[in-house]
């Protein structure tokens, strides 16, 4: 599985010459240091100018890149040895693409919550892709609900292409299941911090999602439908893509004009697959700038300000008929 883009190409190319170089002047003894230098120069130059002006469908494509960090490797990054994983909706089963559990933000107890998605083919079989079935949601909600009970606010990470649309899944409510958690989060009395990491597909996104506020990084989507669904649904081509990609309005920066997003949250040059750990350490200042007035507020007033929040998104026109 490539883990290389093709609008990536000149930046690929330099590194190698850099390793080389490196190779050559730690194996040679050489002092290769103002090649080396010049090159690693270039090489960020050259970041800033594509990361720039990335398109709607790259922008996809780094969304879904391979080694981007996942829930569990920005748990294992923000809470260390002190987050214990729980399983299980305690009506069905347990569902590996939802991962959650207590762990710690700093000095702030928390409940983690977020979808899992591998980083080989193996595992991501094993995680359904990021794909949720019905009983993840449920045990998401399950996690809510004890957070709420034992007064621990709730982190969660997104990143889904979008709920399990198989048969199995629709048996046991699948509908029902993303509803339910729109309907009873809207009542979860502590602060809800919501990350878009990767890829927000649709209510499989959605359905954790209902949070007091929603971060969104510079290199992740957020959408209705994903943009081959949206391409096979309009024109019936699935080629068609990068064309829904960019209809879709799917990245931060119109997410953020239309009210859906609270604040866009820059990645690592090149981004975050290219350096986790200073990912993970944005999400750690996020919560620990925005957590705190939320934990001020009365369940009253937290509830009521989700409830405004929610109403007030989105832009539209209605003029009059004469």
């Amino acid at each position: 599985m490539s883990r290389d883009f093709e609008f990536e190409k000149p930046i690929i190319e330099l590194e190698a010459r850099l390793n080389e170089l490196q190779s050559i002047s730690e194996n040679g003894k050489i002092d290769l240091s103002k090649e080396i230098n010049a090159i690693a120069e270039k090489i960020n130059t050259l970041k800033e100018e594509i990361y720039t002006e990335l398109e709607p469908w790259q922008v996809t494509q780094v969304a879904r890149h391979i080694d981007r960090p996942s829930t569990l490797d920005l748990i294992k990054f923000l809470s260390h040895d002190d987050f214990v994983e729980l399983h299980g909706d305690r009506l069905y089963s347990d569902d590996s693409a939802i991962v959650a559990g207590p762990g710690k933000i700093g000095e702030h107890k928390v409940m983690f919550i977020g979808h899992q998605k591998g980083h080989d083919t193996e595992e991501n079989i094993f995680r359904n892709f990021g794909m949720p079935h019905p009983e993840g949601y449920r045990k998401a909600l399950r996690m809510m609900k004890m957070a709420d009970r034992f007064n621990l606010p709730v982190v969660i990470f997104i990143d889904t292409p979008g709920a399990f649309p198989g048969i199995g899944a629709e048996e046991r409510g699948q509908s029902e299941a993303i509803a339910r958690n729109l309907a009873e989060m809207s009542q979860i009395g502590v602060p809800i911090l919501c990350f878009v990491t990767g890829e927000g597909g649709s209510g499989g996104a959605l359905a954790i999602s209902v949070g007091d506020r929603i971060f969104m990084f510079e290199y992740s989507v957020y959408s209705v439908i994903s943009a081959e669904g949206c391409a096979a649904i309009l024109w019936n081509d699935p080629l068609k893509s990068q064309e829904a990609a960019k209809a879709l309005k799917m990245r931060a920066q119109n997410l953020k004009e239309l009210g859906i997003i609270d604040e866009i949250l820059t990645e690592p040059l090149g981004g975050a697959h290219r350096n986790p750990a200073q990912f993970a350490d944005t999400i750690r200042q996020t919560v620990e700038k925005y957590l705190p007035p939320l934990l001020k507020l009365s369940r009253e007033e937290l509830l009521e300000q989700r409830y405004s929040k929610f109403r007030s998104m989105g832009k539209f026109s209605c003029e009059e008929e004469l």
